[in-house]
């Protein structure tokens, strides 16, 4: 646990918790299909969510995220930073860092957390 407080502490950017659906996939297996979740927190440089399966550190995955403020799912390579198995040790979560993405969906993203964070204030 206190591995997953340094690194929230080390983050570049702000993340906000919120729910959003994406599909997730590992980008060596195209052929595989996706896997749907709901996002734990999100923010410009990464996300977290929880799976049911292990997926190993520094996995490179291929990420869809549907964000009620943009008009199209954000695609989105990441990689794995940090996972960890849940309480119930049914699932596990997952903290994942964005690698590669269009700038015009790294601004849907930020237009997304404004908007999150305006409502909270």
């Amino acid at each position: 646990m206190d591995n997953i407080a340094n690194i929230e502490e080390k983050r570049r950017y702000q993340r906000v918790e919120s729910k959003v659906p994406l599909q997730y996939r590992n980008l060596r297996k195209s052929g595989e299909a996706s896997k749907g979740a709901l996002s734990r927190n999100i923010g410009e440089g990464g996300l977290s969510f929880k799976s049911s399966e292990f997926i190993s550190l520094a996995c490179r995955l291929v990420v869809e995220i549907t964000l009620p403020t943009s008009p199209k799912p954000i695609k989105a390579i990441s990689k794995v930073a940090w996972i960890r198995k849940t309480p119930s040790n049914e699932q596990y979560e997952l903290g994942n860092q964005f690698l590669e993405m269009t700038k015009e969906d790294r601004t849907h993203i930020v237009n997304f957390i404004n908007n999150v964070l305006n409502i909270e204030r």
